[in-house]
């Protein structure tokens, strides 16, 4: 996800970097939160409008934690995007 913020401020004509993207490896060994990859605005003035792309991509998505149901009648985890069992795309 960090990589898509990244490229969307990019994108954007808004400068930054990705921080702690191979720290994964060290969890248990380093304290969580200072694994978490992040990325970082090289330039204060350009937060705002940072902050507003990314809550657009975070808005645009539906939590992951939705289940929902195929008109075929199987459950799926709300990180699918379509049935497993017959390919229907997820109703919005």
């Amino acid at each position: 996800m960090t990589a898509h913020v990244q490229s969307l401020l990019e994108t954007s004509g808004i400068e930054c970097v990705t921080r702690n993207q191979y720290l994964s490896g060290g969890m248990g060994e380093l304290p969580l939160n200072e694994c978490w990859p992040e990325v970082w605005i090289s330039h204060d003035e350009d937060y705002r409008c940072a902050m507003e792309i990314v809550h657009e991509v975070i808005n645009d998505h539906p939590p992951l934690d939705a289940c929902w149901q195929c008109g075929c009648g199987e459950k799926m985890e709300g990180q699918f995007s379509a049935c497993w069992s017959c390919g229907t795309e997820r109703p919005d």
